[in-house]
């Protein structure tokens, strides 16, 4: 699975909704599909209606959604507190 960042805009009332938004999906078709299957659930938008401007592979480390570090949560790093180092006693 990788990790894919798609912005775009849809029509919400009489003005433009723009977004971006993080997905884990296996490729650029699936990505799309689980953008149109989300908005279309959440703000009843059809999928013809959709403008996708751009669809871009990221590093899951950079993404703050929490499916995205969710899945990836065993291959990024994230800052935990230090240990105790037991070289200075």
């Amino acid at each position: 699975m990788k990790a894919f960042r798609i912005a775009g805009h849809y029509p919400a009332s009489k003005k433009k909704q723009t977004f971006t938004i993080d997905f884990v999906a296996s490729d650029e078709e699936d990505a799309k599909h689980r953008l149109f299957s989300h908005i279309g659930s959440r703000h009843r938008v059809q999928r013809r209606h959709i403008t996708i401007e751009s669809i871009d592979q990221i590093d899951p480390s950079t993404s703050s959604s929490p499916h995205v570090i969710h899945a990836f949560r065993d291959t990024t790093t994230t800052s935990s507190p230090s240990s105790i180092d037991d070289s200075e006693e």
